[in-house]
């Protein structure tokens, strides 16, 4: 467990949540509504904030689970990387960590998942629980500190993480218009985002220079050109699997090859399978067995 001035950060976190009575973590209240409402009477506190160590050759972060993703994305920033967490204003790490969906350039950088390495959270007894380990390649199968993210709380509230991250590129660039997106992976060679609204592709590349610009004009050879950026994603995410089906929505936009999209108007969820249900309340009863922490939320009822 952390010692120093970390330790002690931890510990007053640990003491603030204590051992009793419903408990949420409460940071800049971006995705407050995601899973449902916790009850009125539910005891609200704040996670750790600040980098605790940075060291650019490690290609790893600590950080508390309170601090800025935005404050996060600077001090990476200046070392020439990024941890590919989504940049919300105003959400702190832990929070789009615990909210778990993943960001418009899930498609070449990969799954929210596979930033976190380590997490301390506080257990629903009020102990602090270490979970995952410092480097890339800690283990062999599934990491425990996996299942916290995007668990919105409901397992442990997380009150700091080691991230892993990545090389900034060096160039990015997006390009739009009338292709097909289906064309556009298969063609080119490792675009990090590709939308599509029905009509419009949008692919975003990135990376060195010589090989942006290599992509790209295979991209603008398939019809798209360069544009100014991505358009606003719809207000409520759905699997795609809603448009497959047939469901009709006004508008819509693709997250291609991720398995999401986005609508403007609400869509009720599909009935998850009754054996994931069963393995999620298997879970919330070993981890929080009196249902004490964030109490009203429901992952299965998030997407």
């Amino acid at each position: 467990m952390p010692n120093g001035e970390t330790g002690a950060a931890l510990e007053s976190f640990a003491a603030e949540v204590g051992s009793d009575g419903p408990v949420a973590v409460v940071g800049g209240r971006t995705h407050w509504e995601v899973g449902g409402p916790c009850p009125d009477d539910t005891r609200l506190v704040r996670a750790p904030s600040g980098v605790r160590s940075f060291d650019p050759a490690d290609m790893t972060i600590r950080v508390g689970a309170g601090t800025l993703v935005e404050e996060l994305d600077a001090v990476l920033a200046e070392a020439g990387q990024r941890a590919n967490l989504p940049i919300v204003p105003e959400a702190t790490v832990g929070g789009v960590l615990v909210v778990g969906r993943d960001d418009v350039h899930a498609l070449g950088r990969g799954r929210l998942r596979d930033v976190l390495l380590e997490a301390v959270y506080v257990a629903e007894d009020g102990r602090l629980v270490k979970v995952g380990g410092p480097t890339v390649k800690n283990v062999s199968g599934f990491d425990l500190c996996r299942l916290l993210v995007g668990s919105l709380g409901t397992l442990g509230l997380v009150g700091e993480v080691i991230l892993r991250t990545w090389p900034r590129p060096a160039v990015q660039q997006w390009l739009s218009g009338p292709c097909d997106p289906a064309v556009l992976r298969r063609e080119l060679y490792w675009p990090s985002s590709i939308l599509w609204d029905g009509q419009t592709s949008w692919v975003h590349l990135e990376g060195h220079e010589s090989d942006v610009e290599s992509e790209a004009e295979l991209a603008r050879s398939l019809g798209c050109n360069p544009t100014d950026g991505p358009p606003s994603l719809p207000a409520h995410r759905v699997p795609t699997a809603a448009l497959e089906a047939g469901r009709l929505f006004d508008s819509y936009l693709v997250q291609f090859g991720t398995g999401s999209a986005y609508v403007h108007e609400p869509f009720p969820l599909p009935e998850p399978d009754p054996a994931v249900v069963a393995l999620h309340r298997r879970l919330k009863a070993e981890f929080d067995p009196r249902g004490r922490l964030n109490p009203g939320r429901d992952p299965l009822a998030a997407l």
